[in-house]
């Protein structure tokens, strides 16, 4: 019977590139720089790691195939690189790769990498080009603008929202992600914008407005996992575990009939439930501290807020505006910018939130730091059939992964309590 990864990986260093329009450096030029900042971090050399994985998204536009780019990069000795695309969970599941590998005793020490660089290529976003025949015959209108569009308005439907006070509550969650990424100094976008000017902005696609969409950076992220026991041998005290890594990739069923309404994310509530009896969480309301979910849209973060069982079914949009998900609120959501304005290189955002779960664990945050060190901390990414749930802790280590349609990869911090699993109030069995 499988016994799961909880307690048996510890990150041992991360770092992360500036994210932006990076028209002066290369893709590797972007993967040493997070490198060099996870290697210091970590107290090691390049020489002790054993494996490594790479995630980018849209390889054909800087990396292209293999691993062979991180491994010439980094000047890795010769070891095993395995390159992973898992749409915008790349990054998390480059991060699933290293955790499994020192998990199961392959590695002692192992590197999960994220990068992309898509400014050079003159899009304002995704660059587009075939996904394969059998997208190009099911998505051959497909816009990420107008399906999360959709989205909103299947949530307005049917929970009988006034549409003004979705998309106020909308406006709320992209003013929220400027003022934080404004602390942000690696953040692509770091102005600050107020309500009005959300509202009064372009529309993309009904009811998403201009500031209700992110946008595609250049930038890099890295993780050095090992186990506890290895990283007590090399120094490190104050351990960031894995305490659950879960994974729930769409079958095809909610866009192929009727049984969903297309309000919510099933592959995420399929994730985050697993996730949670793995890491032990009873109350994901009150026992986390700290989440970054993939805020792809600004509604994504809301319908995403219900899908994690943090907010009620139809009260994600009273909880946005009653700031309990603002950084000085009960639970920060994106308290370093998220994807709206830290930035998305598709490769390296589920990574990038790692990093930020990982810094403020630590308390070495900055403008940003949380008063309260974080007990529990998640981690959520999305792409377009996979969701992806992850929990980490100090000396301990749980995460989860679930998809709908898209992939989704929700990431939990907490420091090592000990607690045991128990049933998780006001969630369905």
């Amino acid at each position: 019977m499988a016994s799961g990864i909880k307690d048996k990986v510890a990150i041992l260093g991360m770092g992360c590139s500036k994210f932006g329009e990076r028209w002066d450096k290369e893709a590797d030029d972007l993967m040493v720089e997070a490198f060099e900042e996870a290697l210091g971090d970590a107290g090691i050399e390049t020489k002790q790691i054993n494996a490594a994985w790479l995630a980018t998204a849209i390889e054909e536009q800087h990396v292209g195939k293999s691993g062979v780019p991180l491994a010439v990069a980094l000047r890795l000795p010769y070891i095993p690189v395995t390159r992973v695309e898992n749409y915008c969970a790349s990054g998390t599941e480059a991060f699933r790769g290293a955790v499994y590998a020192v998990a199961s005793g392959a590695a002692d020490i192992a590197l999960a990498m994220g990068c992309e660089k898509l400014k050079d290529t003159g899009y304002g976003g995704l660059p587009q080009r075939s996904r394969g025949v059998l997208n190009s015959m099911s998505w051959a209108n497909f816009s990420a603008p107008g399906a999360f569009a959709q989205l909103a308005a299947a949530y307005r439907a049917k929970h009988r929202a006034p549409a003004e006070d979705v998309k106020r509550a909308m406006a709320h969650i992209s003013v929220k992600s400027h003022d934080n990424g404004a602390k942000n100094a690696k953040a692509h976008l770091r102005n600050k914008i107020n309500i009005d000017t959300v509202l009064q902005a372009p529309v993309v696609a009904e009811p998403l407005g201009l500031y209700d969409c992110c946008g595609v950076s250049d930038g890099a992220a890295c993780a050095i996992v090992t186990t506890p026991e290895i990283a007590r041998s090399l120094g490190k005290t104050d351990l960031i575990s894995v305490k659950a890594l879960q994974l729930s990739v769409s079958n095809g069923q909610e866009a192929q009939y009727n049984a969903w309404d297309g309000s919510h994310f099933v592959t995420t509530r399929t994730a985050s439930k697993r996730a949670y009896h793995e890491a032990g969480i009873r109350d994901p309301r009150t026992d986390i501290s700290l989440i970054e979910v993939h805020d792809c849209f600004s509604v994504t973060e809301l319908v995403t807020m219900e899908d994690l069982y943090i907010s009620k079914e139809g009260e994600a949009v009273k909880d946005v505006l009653d700031g309990f998900y603002d950084a000085d609120g009960e639970l920060p959501c994106q308290i370093d910018g998220g994807l709206k304005c830290f930035g998305h290189p598709i490769g390296a955002s589920g990574l990038r939130m790692i990093y930020e779960i990982y810094l403020q664990m630590q308390g070495r945050a900055g403008p940003r730091q949380r008063r309260d060190s974080p007990r529990f901390a998640l981690t959520t990414t999305s792409a377009a059939s996979r969701t992806r749930t992850s929990a980490l802790s100090p000396s301990s280590a749980n995460m989860g992964n679930s998809s709908n349609g898209l992939s989704r990869t929700p990431l939990i911090l907490r420091p090592r309590t000990g607690r045991d699993s128990a049933p998780i109030r006001g969630l369905p069995r």
